[in-house]
């Protein structure tokens, strides 16, 4: 049999009243929100659950009254307060549970229109690459031909514009590191913060699109002291994750087009 990962889904985060998905969510898990006649965090299990190189599902942040499923082992842990600490304790129960496992895939719960087909290519490239750290990334093209409108976030290097993919692999490892964590997570969704852990020399070279995509992994994981990969994903659905509103509208559309809850 082909060499498996276990899959660790981050489902957590209730939107507050105050915030513009709350008319969608109304005091429920954002995970759990309605996509085309399933909660949107059963579209990520059916694709894992359908995936040949998924071996056990965590999902964190609900809990079993969800009424989550999966075709793989599933089991729940409770929402850690902070998606720093959901993926510690989700990697942690992983390496305690099979420690003999190398690596986990580490999956967002709203990326609902992946396939257990992009689950396989992502598992695959992940274990040929062998690195501590393994990321995916879409190009602007790939992701504005599949998904007009969905207004992402991009990166313009040199030779490529690209934004950051939601199914990324870890090595397990490194789960107690916890000052690596912080520096990771905290800057994930923050430039500035994403100049002070790439440093500002390479920040400089990314605004001045004077750096290719292989070179800014190189940099960035030199001074994380770790191997990385990065992949570019020709799913957009891998990147086309749900943060507003508008987005939800453009998966709910595509979603029911394929079959809806049917499928």
């Amino acid at each position: 049999m082909a060499e498996q990962l276990d899959a660790l889904v981050i489902a957590g985060g209730t939107p507050p009243p105050e915030d513009p998905f709350y008319v969608h969510t109304q005091g429920a898990p954002r995970s759990l929100v309605d996509v085309a006649g399933k909660p949107m965090a059963q579209w990520v299990l059916d694709a894992l659950g359908g995936a040949r190189r998924v071996a056990d599902v965590v999902v964190i942040g609900v809990d079993s009254s969800s009424a989550l499923t999966c075709e793989k082992p599933l089991s729940f842990m409770p929402d850690h307060g902070s998606l720093l600490a959901n993926v510690q304790a989700g990697l942690t129960h992983i390496h305690e549970q099979h420690p003999e496992a190398s690596h986990a895939l580490i999956v967002s719960a709203d990326i609902p229109a992946i396939t257990p087909e992009m689950v396989d290519w992502r598992v695959e490239r992940a274990l040929q690459a062998g690195k501590d750290i393994d990321y995916s990334v879409v190009e602007r093209s790939v992701m504005e031909a599949r998904f007009p409108g969905s207004n992402r976030s991009y990166v313009r290097l040199k030779d490529v514009e690209v934004c950051g993919g939601d199914m990324n692999a870890v090595r397990l490892s490194l789960v107690n590191q916890l000052e690596l964590w912080e520096r990771i997570i905290a800057s994930r969704k923050h430039p500035i913060l994403q100049a002070a852990l790439l440093g500002f020399d390479t920040l400089l070279l990314i605004l001045l699109r004077a750096i290719t995509l292989d070179k800014a992994v190189e940099r960035v994981t030199r001074k994380l002291g770790l191997t990385g990969a990065v992949h570019l994903s020709p799913y957009a659905e891998i990147a086309m994750d749900v943060d507003k509103p508008h987005q939800l509208e453009i998966l709910r559309r595509d979603l029911a087009a394929r079959g809806g809850a049917s499928s």
